[in-house]
């Protein structure tokens, strides 16, 4: 049996409490008892109800089940059926206009826009395609599509073709200069990001080193401070991010990997 932590009401899988205890709620602003006590509570109100409507599932498939066996093949009449389905309670009535408000709704539903997925939690790869459905390859998107001329050597081929590289990477530094520019310079010179202090530091081709000048435009980074392997931006508030990998066939033709 999975080693689990008892807190509150709950019995929590070690590996989830410990990544929300250590690293999630410290940065959310809540009370970490608090958190915890109110999601138990959460947890013991609405299982009941889950159980209840998961109940509901099971008579209205096992109603359906034995009308489909009772009725082979393609259904004859429709307008029977959906009286059946009706009666069962699987169809409802048409409900009356409503207006919903969306406070305390977090504003990935409300006001980003980007893919929305449902999907069931208890599947992990659904779950996680779903979370990174959310994020795109501005580099895929130029590469392989017409957002990029096919003209003058930049073809997509078969295989990389780094005339196109190099367009797609001169759009992106376009992108960063208007949506993170820099204290001085522009991103086409970048040779070098780094972490210092909480802020971005970044080299340019000259040898000197410049910042954002919003430097709240930094979210956070992945790996070494000196070399981060990526790093998170806000602008407008979406969020995207650049990955820094030297050793990519692509990164080896970016000047800041």
């Amino acid at each position: 049996m999975t080693n689990r932590t008892q807190c509150h009401q709950l019995h929590i899988d070690n590996t989830l409490y410990q990544f929300l205890q250590n690293e999630v709620l410290p940065h959310s602003g809540l009370d970490s008892d608090a958190f915890w006590e109110g999601f138990s509570q959460l947890v013991h109100d609405l299982a009941p109800k889950n159980r209840e409507l998961l109940a509901k599932r099971d008579a209205l498939q096992e109603q359906l089940d034995t009308w489909h066996k009772a009725n082979p093949g393609p259904i004859q009449d429709m307008a029977a059926y959906k009286d059946f389905l009706s009666e069962i309670g699987y169809l409802l009535p048409q409900p009356e206009h409503v207006r919903v408000q969306t406070q305390n709704v977090d504003s990935a539903i409300t006001s980003q826009a980007g893919p929305q997925l449902v999907v069931p939690i208890t599947n992990a790869r659904y779950a996680l395609n779903a979370a990174n459905a959310r994020w795109g390859s501005l580099y895929d998107a130029l590469y392989g599509t017409d957002a990029i001329p096919h003209a003058d050597g930049a073809e997509p081929t078969g295989s990389y073709n780094p005339v196109r590289g190099e367009k797609v990477i001169a759009f992106a530094r376009d992108f960063l200069d208007q949506s993170v520019p820099l204290q001085q310079g522009s991103h086409k010179n970048a040779t070098a990001y780094a972490i210092v202090d909480g802020a971005l530091r970044i080299t340019l081709d000259d040898g000197s080193t410049t910042t954002l000048q919003q430097p709240d435009a930094l979210l956070g980074y992945r790996g070494d401070t000196n070399q981060p392997e990526a790093i998170v931006f806000i602008h407008n508030g979406l969020h995207f991010e650049i990955q820094i990998d030297r050793s990519h066939p692509i990164g080896k033709d970016d000047a800041a990997g």
